[in-house]
């Protein structure tokens, strides 16, 4: 899955020019926040035209969509952007499981209409940008949503529903209601075993904050982050690839578990490892890039 998910505004054909050219491993084209209302139709036939002009042998960066909430303009988005094949869908302001079950049936008439193969274009829902829909994350402890593959979320937007005049404490860093959605997404997304993305930096020429707040993201768990800014794009992959001293302990760890067949426990340097430190071994394996 992507590392970096990069907004562009649908309706800009300079900023879609450029992140074209980006090194972003997904772009979402996007038709919510960012579209001007009366600009919402230009910007779906620009997203439409950009999927169409993809190579189809050529998908070195997925291409999703984001539309707007689920209602009337949402399914005129969907309408217009299925044709294209994306990659996937992003939905705004998602209040729970049947926000993406109701998604999902609509995806299921739009892939057969357009002889697309089921199930072909996936789902990544922003999951707290109401105070609804972060009370509804444990509910998706016991969801079946086959075309979902990540969750992230959102600080704005549920501040704004809170009217709270502020999302930061004095510090700066995400104030409490904020960090307690945060959480509650990882582990509804973790629960699910979809990917786990964290929410985008608002400064993008901060380019120091973009990468500490990334590693740390990358430590707890998190398995990408959404980006505003093509500069954005280097820092969020070097935070999510492991170093290479990372990447050599997790081999050491994985041949370890291999030279004891069986074994629960293992020693090496000095520690004893269990399962759960195999399972972080191949975790890191396989956020490797080449």
């Amino acid at each position: 899955m992507p590392r970096s998910w990069l907004f562009v505004p649908a309706d800009s054909a300079k900023k879609l020019a450029r992140a074209a050219q980006s090194e972003a491993d997904a772009l979402i084209l996007d038709l919510e926040d960012s579209v001007a209302p009366a600009s919402k139709p230009e910007a779906r036939h620009a997203a439409r035209e950009f999927l169409g002009s993809r190579p189809r042998d050529l998908r070195r960066a997925q291409i999703w969509v984001r539309i707007n909430p689920l209602g009337p303009l949402a399914f005129e988005d969907l309408a217009a952007v299925v044709r294209g094949d994306p990659d996937g869908i992003v939905l705004p302001k998602a209040e729970g499981p049947a926000d993406i079950e109701r998604l999902g049936h609509a995806l299921d008439a739009l892939e057969a209409r357009e002889s697309l193969a089921a199930g072909s274009v996936r789902i990544l829902a922003i999951a707290t940008e109401t105070p609804r829909a972060a009370l509804r994350l444990p509910q998706f402890a016991n969801a079946a949503l086959p075309r979902l593959a990540g969750l992230t979320w959102g600080a704005e937007d549920l501040s704004a529903a809170l009217g709270a005049s502020t999302n930061r404490d004095a510090a700066g860093h995400f104030a409490q209601p904020y960090l307690w959605a945060r959480t509650a997404m990882l582990m509804a997304a973790k629960t699910l075993g979809v990917e786990a993305i964290e929410t985008l930096h608002a400064d993008f020429r901060d380019l120091e904050g973009l990468a500490a707040t990334s590693r740390a993201a990358a430590a707890e768990g998190f398995t990408g982050r959404l980006a505003i800014h093509p500069d954005q794009v280097g820092p969020i992959h070097l935070a999510f690839q492991p170093s290479g001293a990372e990447l050599e302990f997790a081999r050491r760890v994985i041949a370890a578990f291999e030279a004891a067949p069986g074994a629960g426990v293992v020693g090496l340097d000095g520690r004893m490892l269990d399962i759960p430190h195999l399972k972080q071994a191949r975790a890191v394996i396989e956020r490797a890039r080449p």
